[in-house]
């Protein structure tokens, strides 16, 4: 692939004014578009999506699954990233997918998620790295 590769970065939220910001700012120069798909939020979000200037869809949860699933149609490029709405992207991810969006050679892509329990960054066991595909490409895969 080449410089022109356009990748569409796509959030599921719920009352996530406390963590948005950070999770939208982590996309700007990643993500080509940003689509928010929101289960009618009762805090800031739709707000702070506004202020963004993401393309904010308001959508019935239906489930876990299905809310991602929609999320990925109304994306307009062919390659999607696909975040939770508490979820950002760290430098060296951000380097990583600027890599990839050069020289996309797979259907999709493996992030390393660190999570944070109470608080705590669990960097052990089973919890890291939390593989989770969250780079990939439309036509190939579905939640």
């Amino acid at each position: 692939m080449n410089s022109s590769l356009k990748i569409s970065a796509v959030i599921i939220t719920y009352n996530e004014e406390e963590h948005l910001e950070k999770r939208l700012s982590s996309l700007i120069g990643i993500a080509d578009e940003i689509v928010v798909v929101d289960s009618f939020s009762t805090d800031k979000t739709p707000e702070i999506c506004k202020s963004f200037n993401v393309t904010f869809y308001q959508h019935a949860f239906e489930g876990y699954i299905e809310q991602k699933n929609y999320a990925v149609t109304l994306a307009r490029h062919n390659y999607i990233l696909s975040l939770d709405g508490d979820e950002a992207l760290s430098e060296t991810l951000k380097q990583s997918i600027l890599k990839v969006k050069l020289h996309w050679a797979y259907d999709g892509y493996y992030c390393n998620r660190l999570n944070n329990y109470c608080g705590q960054w669990i960097k052990h066991s089973d919890w890291y790295p939390d593989k989770k595909l969250r780079l990939f490409k439309k036509e190939i895969y579905h939640y």
